[in-house]
């Protein structure tokens, strides 16, 4: 079976991550890669990609190309997605979906109509980890899990500063709330309600506390209180106020209790892993997402999470942000 030929959309923080793990691939060819960045085109060119563009038409006119990998900033998700569907390309977009549930719609129902595979990019899906831990949940080892808690703090947009000890600009697109559909909630809170879902079902209602540390237009630090179908009380803590990154879920079942974390390795050990051609262990989930769309394109086969799931998520984060108190 020939290898699925990929085009790349979008070169930045984790469009650079794809296009390693793309490298890595058995199943897939990265073919083509298009930014607006002439620096980080260059990159890419390094990296042995032979076709490279400034415009992303190119790669959706290219009929050798199957399908493409959408990682440009989150406005800018919809008319790409769209256009790559009305192109015949099946889609990997990164999460969010969209900046809000309308444009989310959008999306969904275009790949629908083109039938055009749509995965939506959820890494901690693929993380060994998080995984255990649905087994747990399954098997019944915990009984029946009554409350969970799920965290995500880190450095949000600052990222870009704190991996390295030169200072380095924020895309000014992460400060415009009508560029980005809101603030951490969204951004990372995106990451747990779909985590908590794939464990527990739908979402029947949700409050949320929103804090503005550092007085932006959006909030840089949320406090969720959902409640499951299926009667489960979860809380999603999410933040950009921490230099410390820490991703984990805690559950608490009947019998047991249970927790999932995956933490980053430190900034040497991942430079290591890059020297040597490696890919650092904190993104090794990123490779696992991208293999498992590869091969659902050569199968046939639905890809998961899909579209459909991501707007879900989009829908319960839009009634976070209705059910919300401002925190002092």
């Amino acid at each position: 079976m020939n290898k699925v030929r990929l085009g790349l959309i979008g070169l930045g923080f984790i469009g650079k991550v794809h296009l390693r793990n793309c490298l890595k691939l058995n199943s897939a060819k990265l073919v083509a890669a298009s930014d607006i960045s002439n620096k980080a085109l260059n990159l890419a060119k390094n990296m042995g990609i032979k076709k490279t563009y400034s415009d992303y038409q190119q790669i959706l006119n290219d009929n050798s190309i199957e399908a493409v990998i959408i990682a440009l900033p989150t406005h800018l998700h919809t008319p790409c997605a769209k256009e790559a569907a009305e192109a015949g390309k099946h889609i990997f977009l990164e999460k969010p979906l969209a900046r809000n549930v309308a444009e989310g719609t959008e999306i969904v129902s275009t790949a629908r109509k083109y039938n055009t595979k749509l995965m939506a990019g959820y890494p901690f899906r693929f993380a060994s980890t998080f995984q255990a831990l649905k087994k747990k949940i399954e098997s019944g080892e915990l009984g029946e899990v009554q409350i969970a808690n799920a965290i995500d703090i880190g450095t949000g947009p600052f990222l870009h500063r704190a991996e390295s000890d030169i200072p380095r600009p924020v895309p000014e697109w992460w400060f415009k709330k009508e560029l980005t559909g809101g603030g951490a909630l969204i951004d990372l809170g995106c990451h747990m309600i779909n985590l908590l879902r794939w464990y527990f079902g739908e979402v029947s209602d949700i409050k949320t506390y929103l804090g503005y540390r550092f007085n932006l237009d959006f909030e840089d630090h949320a406090i969720c209180q959902l409640k499951f179908q299926t009667g489960q009380i979860a809380t999603v803590d999410v933040g950009w106020f921490s230099q410390n990154t820490q991703i984990r879920v805690d559950l608490h079942g009947t019998v047991g209790h249970a927790y999932a974390s995956h933490k980053p390795p430190s900034k040497a050990k991942t430079a290591i892993q890059l020297m040597m051609g490696r890919i650092p262990d904190f993104y090794k989930p990123f490779l696992g997402e991208l293999s498992h769309f590869v091969q659902c394109v050569r199968q046939d086969l639905p890809p998961s999470p899909s579209g459909e799931d991501a707007l879900k998520d989009l829908e319960t984060i839009s009634l976070a942000y209705k059910n919300q108190i401002r925190l002092k």
